[in-house]
């Protein structure tokens, strides 16, 4: 596997807020550990996922910086990345994508519906209510329509119960993710609020696509605003 020499920070207490160029920051839970790193001009998060019992680790996300992820990858989880997930076509999600996987073989994942835009074509095609095994933690697919038609969360329970997220551009502190027509809205605040709102706990940590983490526990009073205003 090929990685670029430095040293990268990782940031802990984990607070959820990255920016390009900043530090990444981790957060250990039961179970696991989550590094989250912004990349590229747009704030793309990226993530990994790793079994604290193994060792086996999930890239979510290899949006943009290459080289950055590389680094990341050969520090954090040398040898040890698994999959890489991509949660939606928009190219923002998948810039270092193909620089990623020339360089480390890692096999991919996504959607079928998103499949077809991306640079890669996934060696695994994931659906809704399917799981993901990395080591130890077994993360379930949730298909969210709307933002694009094959966008997808992932959702880990960790060994405490507790719930983490990572929802793409699906959902994000204050709303949906954008749409282009009302019909789109409406379906993904509908998919949002049965298969996340209407199932997890408020105290389940939402990580984005873009910017600051949340919980659903602080989203669901604006479910009804979110509604009237429509977007």
């Amino acid at each position: 596997m090929t990685t670029i020499g430095g040293v990268i920070t990782i940031d802990s207490p984990y607070t959820g807020h990255v920016a390009p160029g900043s530090n990444p920051q981790q957060r250990e839970v039961s179970g696991a550990r989550i590094v989250k790193m912004s990349v590229g001009g747009m704030d793309n998060n990226v993530y990994l996922v790793q079994c604290a019992n193994t060792g086996a680790t999930l890239l979510i996300d290899a949006a943009n910086e290459a080289e950055r992820i590389l680094e990341l990858i050969g520090q954090e989880a040398p040898e040890r990345v698994e999959l890489i997930f991509t949660t939606h076509r928009h190219p923002d999600h998948w810039w270092a994508l193909q620089d990623v996987v020339s360089a480390t073989g890692i096999p991919t994942a996504s959607h079928p519906l998103d499949a077809g835009p991306l640079p890669v074509p996934p060696d695994r095609m994931v659906t809704d209510g399917e799981k993901i095994r990395v080591g130890d933690l077994e993360l379930e697919a949730i298909h969210l329509r709307g933002h694009t038609p094959g966008s997808v969360a992932l959702a880990l329970t960790d060994g405490d119960g507790r719930t983490h997220l990572f929802t793409g551009d699906s959902l994000f502190p204050g709303g949906v993710g954008k749409t282009a027509t009302p019909e789109e809205f409406s379906t993904l605040l509908g998919d949002v609020e049965s298969k996340l709102f209407g199932r997890y706990l408020d105290d389940t940590v939402v990580y984005p696509g873009h910017g600051d983490d949340t919980t659903l526990g602080v989203e669901r009073p604006q479910l009804p605003e979110w509604r009237r205003r429509g977007w």
